[in-house]
């Protein structure tokens, strides 16, 4: 398969031999760790923390000199003020996302802040499509059936990919990927995106089109967007009116482009066929964690889980070991370009995105 444009960042020496720098990590999962032991060859001290960022957290960075975040950390402008109180000059985000970070603040305050522009976009590229087979071939369904003795068909009815028309919104490198894949199918591949990918057009046919007339034509939608001030709650009830009867949808982006309970209406009056997500508007202290013995208090979340329809992964769609490893590397590097008082290219300062600009 080709890249479209990956480019991993190379491990080199850049340890300081003078100073060891310290560095909290936030959100830290014990499945991630292990992936950090090339940490102490860099001259950076880890300290690994469970806990998210927030007001409450900020102060478990007393005497590092950065810190390391994850995608549903808060890094809002009074956490930035307490963090630059403490001494923390630089944040790495071990995400492509930076949404949860108020990056004017960080500016203003002069904190220098990298995250990992591309670590695979194949591992979310796949799990979408495995999202979509999923839902489709009624897999989850079936297997409960067979657990049960049960081997009746009636309910396992899916459809052929073949012919079926895909529309990716947002055809970035993840999007791209995705095309690709479905483009195998013999599906025809419908995208929407401000920039017109002309290898993609001609390799895998990809015909650009807005995003409501994507909507109208559409068999199955996925959504490969980033989330700003333009595509916060695209998929709301205007959009989907557009939608064909009984059309499939997919969220692997982030979960506020859907707005969730104006899909949920959707699904129950089967305007939505299908939904797939592994990202969730309201995700923040639910995902990454076991509320097995707690009580639901996501009543949207709850109503969501018990539609048939509906296959919800909890944010694992970047969770393969490729990824790991190019997201530790590029953390690694982002660090240790600090420590040794070099800028890194994964820095998101001073290039700012302007305000207006619309981008997905």
């Amino acid at each position: 398969m080709p890249s479209f444009g990956l480019t991993l960042i190379p491990i080199t020496s850049l340890a300081n031999p003078n100073f060891a720098m310290k560095v909290t990590v936030f959100s830290a999962k014990p499945f991630e760790q292990d992936y950090y032991h090339q940490a102490d060859d860099r001259g950076l001290q880890l300290q690994f923390e469970s806990a998210p960022l927030s007001v409450a957290t900020a102060a478990l960075a007393t005497g590092s000199q950065a810190i390391s975040i994850f995608t549903n950390d808060d890094a809002s402008a009074p956490v930035l003020d307490l963090l630059q109180q403490l001494g923390v000059q630089s944040i790495a985000i071990r995400a492509a996302g930076f949404n949860n970070i108020d990056c004017e603040h960080a500016k203003k305050l002069g904190l220098r802040v990298a995250n990992v522009p591309a670590y695979s976009p194949y591992a979310v590229a796949e799990h979408t499509v495995a999202m979509i087979l999923a839902l489709n071939r009624k897999l989850i369904q079936a297997d409960r059936q067979i657990r049960a003795y049960n081997f009746e068909l009636d309910e396992l009815i899916g459809f052929d990919l073949h012919g079926k028309r895909v529309g990716i919104i947002g055809l970035g490198q993840i999007g791209a990927i995705v095309a690709q894949i479905m483009h195998g199918f013999g599906c025809t591949i419908l995208g929407s995106d401000p920039v017109v990918n002309a290898t993609l057009q001609t390799r895998f046919g990809v015909e650009y089109m807005s995003v409501e007339e994507l909507c109208s034509q559409a068999d199955i939608i996925t959504l490969h967007a980033p989330l700003n001030d333009h595509t916060q709650h695209l998929v709301n009830k205007n959009l989907i009116e557009q939608m064909k009867p009984g059309v499939m949808l997919i969220n692997t982006g982030r979960g506020a482009l859907l707005h969730t309970t104006e899909v949920m209406e959707a699904l129950k009056t089967g305007k939505i066929g299908y939904l797939g997500m592994d990202v969730y508007e309201h995700e923040k202290d639910l995902f990454f964690y076991d509320h097995s013995q707690n009580i639901p208090l996501d009543d949207t979340f709850a109503r969501l889980l018990s539609f048939k329809n509906v296959l919800i992964t909890g944010h694992q769609g970047f969770l393969t070991k490729t990824a790991l490893q190019n997201i530790t590397d590029t953390t690694l590097y982002n660090l240790a370009c600090w420590n040794q008082q070099q800028a890194s290219e994964n820095e998101l300062f001073p290039q700012a995105v302007p305000a207006n600009l619309h981008i997905y």
